[in-house]
């Protein structure tokens, strides 16, 4: 029996509808999880404590896909999915606390735990952080403000059966 392994994909409202239309999403980029790195570096932390740092970190992620973006609806995605752990590859470049990993193959819609989404009233806030994030990530103290201020909406959880509502 193979272990299983959360990770957490940043997306966007239109990947949610590729997901849906072909039943999985085939380059999922950027992907976090609980990494032995991130469990060195937060060393008290419990493990419901270190899976919100690397949902937490997936949700800036897609902060990111919106900037690239600029015709995506401006709410935040993460794809939350239990993965065949060897099927997940660690990144060299890891640092101490880092959450990233690779997704090797295609990820199935049967592997989808969970979808969050940001409500409708998030949009303003992660329009401006979306504007901003790579600013935060470099630094600036403003545009991290800015990301806080999208940061202090939840997600809001759905089903895997609800993606239909969803897109």
């Amino acid at each position: 029996m193979t272990d299983h392994v959360r990770v957490y994909l940043p997306a966007t409202l239109a990947e949610l509808a590729t997901l849906k239309e072909h039943g999985r999403l085939e380059s999922p980029g950027e992907a976090h999880a609980v990494t032995p790195t991130l469990r060195e570096w937060y060393a008290e932390g419990d493990e419901e404590e270190l899976e919100y740092v690397a949902f937490t970190r997936a949700a800036q992620g897609a902060l990111r896909l919106l900037r690239r973006d600029p015709q995506a609806p401006r709410r935040r995605v993460v794809v939350s999915v239990d993965l065949p752990s060897p099927g997940i590859g660690r990144r060299a470049d890891q640092e101490l606390g880092s959450s990233l990993v690779t997704v090797l193959d295609a990820v199935p819609l049967s592997a989808v735990a969970a979808v969050h989404v940001d409500g409708h009233d998030a949009e303003q806030d992660v329009a401006a952080a979306a504007d901003v994030v790579e600013e935060a990530i470099a630094g600036d103290p403003d545009a991290q403000f800015t990301v806080d201020s999208a940061e202090d909406h939840e997600l809001e959880w759905y089903d895997p059966s609800e993606l239909g509502q969803l897109v």
